[in-house]
């Protein structure tokens, strides 16, 4: 449902910066504590925007991005957070291309083949693994605000699991024995993930 911007306070009103109504609820759950007056309201909301080219060279970077359209586009603070998955046998990789590692963006399973592909004779012991997310939050004034979180794990060798997205079936986090993040219900996987560290380190400073 559509929102009229010029109702809104632009002291206490945050755009996040994403499609994902989800995302909405898990950062208004957590900066609540230190922002209790303001109002949390996606992107889409306040109308059709074009999405901004993500063509930096790091999650920050993204996320820089991502933040700083929609600030600009509805002059409300804005935040916005860009994460990926980090293989240590592969360099880093998928990293910042997460989304679109097997070449179409957003195709959870060609991305999750590619991966098994590509770790085929990697063993047990170099499996290790991290989700990374950075989350970027523009003040009122323009001041830009870091925060960054990982989840450590491995790369287990075949999809478990129907909660979650992305390489949620496939990725074993350190903090629960066993179960792929896939496995977890939402409120196992909010409470260890990435994005919890990232918003929380985010709101310590401010």
């Amino acid at each position: 449902m559509a929102v009229d911007g010029s109702t809104l306070d632009p002291n206490k009103t945050v755009v996040v910066a994403t499609g994902n109504a989800h995302k909405v609820v898990e950062i208004e759950a957590i900066l609540r504590e230190v922002l209790p007056d303001v109002r949390f309201i996606a992107l889409g909301e306040l109308g059709e925007f074009p999405d901004p080219v993500e063509d930096g060279d790091s999650f920050v970077a993204n996320a820089l991005i991502k933040a700083r359209a929609a600030f600009e586009q509805t002059g409300f603070m804005a935040i916005a957070d860009d994460s990926g998955l980090v293989v240590d046998a592969l360099d880093g990789a998928p990293g910042i291309y997460s989304a679109r590692y097997a070449g179409e963006h957003g195709n959870d399973e060609a991305n999750n083949n590619k991966l098994l592909s590509e770790l085929t004779f990697v063993d047990d012991d170099k499996r290790n693994a991290h989700f990374h997310s950075s989350v970027v939050f523009i003040k009122k004034d323009g001041t830009v605000v870091v925060g960054e979180g990982i989840c450590p794990g491995k790369i287990g060798y075949a999809p478990q699991g129907t909660n979650g997205f992305g390489y949620d079936p496939l990725f074993l986090p350190d903090a629960v024995e066993g179960l792929t993040m896939a496995q977890l219900t939402p409120e196992q996987k909010n409470s260890i993930s990435h994005r919890f560290y990232a918003l929380k380190d985010l709101a310590s400073q401010l």
